[in-house]
């Protein structure tokens, strides 16, 4: 009969409890509102059921949080956990049921005496319930009048929606029947009714006589399977009595069990069995599952099957007693004990088919099912035991065998414990909690690590684990303690091994078995972890019987595995490991040898012959001489690890289109476990057969090559699936949940963090679980598993020396997935063929390793073309890992491709290289344009602009030349290259180079760099080319200028940028012949302020002559700059001693407002300088200037005292002899001769004559004034002594003309 095996899957990585709907459940009883306290074990359950219906499809059921959580689990369908938080503890045992409305119903009794009826709408398509039904979601509360106080021992039976039973400890029962249930806002209103075994004084005697002290209490309530209308139920107490109870008469029949089964109830001779003495002792007090209802195939009659616990048995855990409950009567129909792997074992749950009997069994804190044929026969048939296959557990050897393997101790215990399976994401992140509590309650100071928030647990553990060890210094010595740290190190990393494995233990324990849907799958529950019973495969088989130390004798067929089991078990751990460490060497290698010659070199080195007693070999000899043929024996044990059963590989779509529908999460978990499971046992025995040839390496020689080579390239394959299972692959994505109404519980909860801690705990996955989602997982187990393996392909090479296309692929698909360091390593195992190249280049690639992908790549352009040919297994492997599964039908298509796959990675140097290639291989009549823009833009953006200029001086495409020159320039501009820039040529394209450079310095920001006004300046200047480049200042300073419109802290330095810009616009200019110094610009706005009219090219054609948009043009001569300048320089001035002026700028727009305010600060050599520049009058300024000398020839003392004076201390003045009233009168005259004459007929000395006249008539200062206008114009100097009434000075003055006159034209007589 074909055996079973239990495989299982960690629920709160498939349900985490982050992804789950809450829906806080209210109460009208006053009830505590602390905060609920969160223990270790919160997440595990305390209670669990399996619920099945055609309608739902499975649904699990588990009580949490010590009871204070009902979650509902849908295994039928991906809808995610749905919560329901009540405000009590919840006592066993809640119930879920499908009502009449096709609603479901959770039916819950809390502590307090609150019956909680919970309505669940269900959708007509899947999934089950989702975030939108919270609303519609009703509950109903009603308040238990008889309720007994001893709540801790009252256990409650949920018959249908409509009857729910409690039982007490005294022995009696509330029955509970619906007499209406509730709709809208309305409660329900439920009937009490207490039954008792009896009369009333029946009871009392019976309590106050009974010899054992609480047998009368009930611990498992059964009654006929919902739908049904019969209210019978029957009890079994403490002390071993079975009960028929009515739903109104109460008690009806009592029916008492023996301790022990009637078979063995009398010893040898006839006497009592000494362990019928204790049939005083009672049942454990809590409830327990020992009544099942059913109706067997055979009958057509309920029967109720009992099983009653026998703890001091040698031989059994219990036995059951088969009942016909016909016209209400317990009638026995059969007595079966339970087989000999239950001694010493507890029954957590058992169930009944038609057809069979399962039961669930805790041994030693594992899940083991029993299961038994059920026929007319009942008790004949044998029961067949499953449970886990062996696996390696954690414990201090197997880490201390770890440490053999050389390697970082922390990295061997976080990939140990990280390793899918071994520990769920709850259990690490509950274990990472206490041992921060723990590290945190130390005398020292605490590490900071500790506190530290992370993002994933896996990194918490790597950070935190081990961070409070510290390396010490011997006190004497000083040296430092290594032997010390390491054993401390490991020390701390076994404590938090340990945390994990009792956390883990107590997630282990069973808790219920069920079966799952209508094809009859069997579902085991843990407190944490869901598991199914499936059958075995002959790998898991095998393995399992070898495992076990005392086996009965195997099969003739398989007796070189026995023998190559037993040479694995006398060696040891040791030589296991050192053999592994050199095989895998082997297989990861260039074979460039035999495997002959390597087995004997292998076998030399480890010498395992010398690790196991003497006589051994003899022994192994003359086992093997009984084995017919070793080589087909060996052959066999091949086919056995690499091959599958035969019905796995037909063609089964009508079938899966029968198959109810599963959670796929949970068929994925469930096949990745599977197939893990399977992939270890083939390993182990693929390593076992190695180890023979290592052993025994003179008959090596003797076998075929081929032979040889099939062993390591199936070692190779599963090596590669069991590294693949072994990796864990990460969190899950996130789902999205909308939570629902929130209230206080809701709130509550969420303070009591339960899901979270210092790295809250995600789900995880195992690679192969990843995978699977890749393949499907339809069919049912092993099918599914079997299908996934054979699909990788990994077992279908037939030698080492070739990758096969499965292989590469398999490889290929992790990178697609994310898993480049896994892929990585699996690609190390292969042999270096241009497919494997490829793929591990696209790894390279996706962790930007572009150097050795670009190497790579180079390589492998090598494979395409017509003057290459690849052997046929490595174009298919290459193909089938290629872009559209074909390969290159050419080097010049390849390239195209390498070159995007770096595009796609931004790596732009390989980007461009393989560019140059493409354009090097490409076919005449292929258009490369693109290919050459993206060799211009590449070495651009590079930063390589002798390589851009030459590609672009090189390219046969005038328009791409054209389009590409500006962005050369432009980039070269902005990293500051212009001095390179300046030694390009650019010929063919220097009208383009221009333009970009004008449109930029037009537009770009002056102030910003890069200058491209300086930029184009000197572009202009190195072709000797002087009007564009006085040009390019000159508007220049026209923008500085704009920018300083308006009065800003700025204002000095955009003045001081404007003034240079003019002052190189004008030596440009001078460079030219005098006779064309002009250019010619646009007139724009700039111009507004422009102190005086230009000559405008327009001024006499006609507007209609112009095209739309057409602007006039002005003509800017030298003079024109030159004028500006001087101008400017002035306003510089100004402001700079006088900064409010910024607060009137539009005053210092005027050349004459300038002047007058250089003169009014006393500025006369400035303001001279600029009114002659800007042929501003100067009668102001002399003016003021005369008016200076006056008020100093009154008071001399003012030159000391006002700033206004400081004209008078220029190292030129100052030189002068005499007072500061005589050097003040001495530059006044000599600027007058300086800058007055006949060309202004003198008219700044007759404003200066005025000036003294209308100031003081009496000044005596100036005598070389009035000579000088006797002599010029005495007429004006008349008038004017006459116009101040000064008529003294008039009438001598008038008398000093006429003997002049009269001097002239009187003759000369001897």
């Amino acid at each position: 009969m074909e055996t079973s095996v239990l495989v299982a899957a960690q629920i709160s990585s498939l349900f985490p409890s982050t992804h789950a709907l809450n829906v806080g459940v209210k109460t009208r009883r006053p009830h505590n509102n602390d905060n609920l306290q969160s223990s270790s074990d919160s997440e595990q359950a305390i209670y669990s059921e399996i619920f099945n219906s055609d309608f739902t499809g499975s649904i699990l059921l588990r009580v949490i949080h010590d009871g204070h959580i009902l979650e509902l689990i849908s295994l039928s369908t991906d809808a995610p956990p749905l919560r329901f938080i009540f405000p009590d503890p919840v006592i066993p045992n809640p119930a879920v049921m499908v009502g009449p409305d096709q609603e479901l119903h959770v039916i819950a009794v809390t502590t307090t005496g609150s019956l909680f009826r919970i309505v669940v709408p269900v959708p007509d398509v899947a999934p089950l319930w989702q975030s939108s039904i919270i609303p519609s979601i009703s509950i109903r509360e009603y308040l238990v009048n008889k309720w007994k106080a001893d709540s801790k021992r009252i256990l409650s039976h949920v018959q249908s929606i409509y009857s729910v039973t409690l039982a007490n400890a005294d022995g009696s029962v509330l029955r509970l029947d619906a007499e209406q249930l509730g709709q809208d806002d309305d409660d329900d209103q439920w009937s009490e009714h207490l039954l008792y075994r009896g009369s009333f004084l029946n009871s009392l005697s019976s309590f106050l006589h009974s010899s054992v002290p609480g047998g009368s209490t009930i611990i498992s309530v059964a009654s006929h399977p919902p739908p049904t209308d019969i209210g019978h139920f029957w009890t079994l107490s403490r002390d071993r009595t079975i009960r028929l109870w009515n739903p109104v008469g109460g008690c009806i029949l009592e029916k008492v069990l023996s301790a022990l089964p009637t078979t063995r109830g009398m010893a040898a001779g006839g006497s009592p069995h000494p362990n019928l003495t204790k049939t005083t002792t009672l049942l454990h007090e809590a409830p327990q599952r020992l009544l099942r209802v059913f109706k067997p195939d055979w009958s057509e009659f309920h029967h109720l099957l009992v099983f009653v616990p026998t703890e001091y048995s040698p031989i059994s855990g219990g036995y059951f007693s088969l009942f016909n409950t016909t016209n209400e009567q317990l009638a026995l129909v059969a007595e079966f004990e339970c087989s000999s792997h239950t001694v010493h074992s507890q029954l957590q749950d058992f169930i009944a088919t038609p057809h069979w009997i399962y039961t669930l069994w805790d041994k030693a804190g594992q899940s083991m099912v029993d299961r038994l044929p059920i026929s007319n026969k009942i008790g004949e048939g044998v029961w067949l035991d499953a449970s886990y296959p062996p696996e390696s557990e954690l414990t201090p050897a197997y880490l201390d065998e770890l440490l053999l393997s050389p390697g970082s101790l922390a990295d061997k215990f976080f990939e140990a414990i990280m390793r899918p399976g071994m520990f769920s994401s709850y259990t690490l992140q509950t274990a990472l909690t206490q041992y921060i509590a723990a590290c945190g309650s130390l005398p020292w100071p605490t590490d900071p690590r500790l506190s530290q928030q992370y993002a994933t647990t896996a990194e918490a553990i790597a950070s935190v684990v081990g961070c409070t060890v510290q390396l010490s210094k011997n006190p004497q010595t000083g040296a430092l303690l290594y032997d010390n740290y390491w054993n401390a190190l490991k020390r701390d990393w076994e404590g938090f091994v340990a945390r994990c494995r009792e956390i883990e233990r107590s997630a282990r324990w069973p808790l219920a078995i069920g079966i799952a849907d209508p094809q009859g799958e069997i579902i085991v529950v843990e407190r944490e972890r869901i598991a199914s019973l499936v059958r075995e495969d002959l790998a898991l088989r095998l393995h399992r019987t070898l495992s076990q130390p005392k086996h009965e004798p195997m099969d003739p067929q398989f007796s070189l595995l026995d023998i190559l089991w037993t040479l694995r078990t006398k060696l040891g751990p040791r030589a296991v490991l050192a053999t592994e460490m050199r095989v895998v060497d082997i297989v990861r290698q260039e074979i460039a040898f035999p495997y002959a010659d390597i087995i004997q070199d292998t076998a030399l080195r480890l010498d395992l012959g010398s690790q196991v007693d003497d006589g051994f070999d003899s022994w192994l000899v003359g086992r093997l001489q009984s084995v017919e043929n070793i080589e087909d024996a060996v052959h066999g044990i091949l086919d056995i690890i690499g091959g599958f059963e035969k019905d796995v590989k037909r063609e089964e779509e009508e079938v899966e289109l029968l198959l109810p529908a599963v959670n796929e999460e949970l068929s994925a978990a469930l096949t990745a476990s599977y197939a893990t499971l399977s992939v270890n046992a083939r390993y182990d025995l693929a390593l076992a057969l190695i180890m023979l040839l290592f052993f025994l390496p003179d008959v090596v020689p003797q076998w075929d090559p081929s032979r040889l080579a099939e062993v390591f390239v199936v070692f190779r394959g599963v090596a590669l699936l069991r590294f693949t299972a072994r990796q864990p692959a990460g969190p899950a994505k996130p789902h999205s949940m909308d939570i629902g109404a929130e209230d206080d519980i809701v709130i509550r909860m969420r303070s009591m963090n339960v899901a979270t801690g210092r790295a809250q705990h995600e789900p995880s996955y195992s690679l192969l679980h990843r995978l699977l989602t890749q393949f499907g997982t339809q069919s049912g187990l092993p099918t599914a598993a079997h299908r996934f393996i054979d699909a990788t392909g990994l077992l279908q090479s037939l030698s080492p020396a070739h990758a096969t296309r499965f292989e590469v692929v398999f490889c290929e698909r992790l990178r697609v997935l994310g898993y480049r360091e896994a892929s990585r390593e699996l690609l190390t195992w292969l042999p270096r063929t241009p497919a494997m190249n490829y793929v591990l280049l696209r790894v390279w690639l996706d962790e930007s390793r572009y150097e050795d992908a670009a190497a790579a790549l180079e390589t492998l352009g090598g494979s395409f073309g017509t003057d290459f040919k690849l052997l046929q297994e490595d174009s298919e492997a290459l193909a089938a890992v290629l872009p559209g599964a074909e390969l290159f039908d050419s080097q010049f298509g390849f390239y195209l491709h390498a070159a995007a796959l770096f595009k796609a990675g931004s790596a732009t140097t390989y980007e461009v290289l393989f560019s140059q290639h493409a354009i090097s291989t490409a076919p005449i009549d292929v258009n490369t344009s693109a290919l050459w823009q993206v060799v211009i833009r590449g070495f651009i953006e590079l930063g390589l602009y002798d390589d851009a200029y030459g590609a672009l001086m090189s390219t046969p495409y005038e328009k791409l030349k054209r389009d590409c020159v500006a962005t050369l320039v432009q980039k070269m501009c902005e990293e500051h290259a212009v001095d390179r820039l300046m030694s390009y040529n650019f010929a063919g394209v220097v009208d383009e180079v221009e333009a970009s450079l004008s449109f930029k310095a037009r537009n770009a920001d002056p102030q910003v760099r890069p200058f491209y006004s300086k930029i184009l300046y000197t572009w202009y200047i190195a072709r000797g080319d002087y009007r564009n480049a006085a040009s390019t200042m000159y508007q220049r300073a026209r923008r500085f200028g704009a920018l300083a419109q308006s009065p800003s802290e700025g204002y000095m330095r955009l003045a001081q940028l404007q003034l240079e810009a003019y002052a190189i616009s004008i030596n440009s200019l001078s460079l030219i012949d005098q006779k064309s110094a002009w250019f010619v610009l646009p007139v724009t706005t700039e111009s507004v302020y422009e102190p005086r009219k230009r000559r405008k090219l327009s001024k006499h054609i006609p507007e209609s002559s112009y095209t739309g948009g057409t602007r006039d043009a002005e003509v800017i001569e030298l003079n024109d700059i030159q004028y500006e300048y001087a101008l400017l320089v002035a306003q510089i001035e100004l402001v700079q001693n006088d900064p409010r002026l910024l607060a009137s700028i539009e005053l210092l727009r005027s050349p004459s407002g300038v002047v007058s305010k250089l003169a009014q600060l006393s500025k006369f050599d400035l303001a001279i300088a600029t009114a002659k520049s800007l042929g501003v009058d100067m009668s102001e300024l002399f003016t003021l200037l005369t008016t200076q000398c006056l008020r100093l020839a009154r008071n001399p003392d003012l030159a000391l005292e006002e700033p206004s004076s400081d004209w008078l201390l220029t190292d030129k003045v100052s030189s002068w002899p005499g007072t500061a009233t005589d050097r003040a009168w001495r530059y006044l005259r000599q600027t007058l001769e300086r800058h007055d004459g006949a060309q202004s007929s003198f008219s700044y000395s007759k404003i200066t004559l005025e000036t003294i006249l209308s100031l003081d008539r009496s000044s005596q200062s100036s005598p070389w004034l009035i000579s000088l206008l006797e002599d010029e114009h005495p007429e004006y100097l008349i008038r004017t002594y006459l116009r101040y009434e000064v008529l003294d000075s008039a009438l001598e003055c008038t008398l000093s003309m006429v003997r002049k006159v009269y001097l002239i034209h009187i003759p000369l007589y001897p």
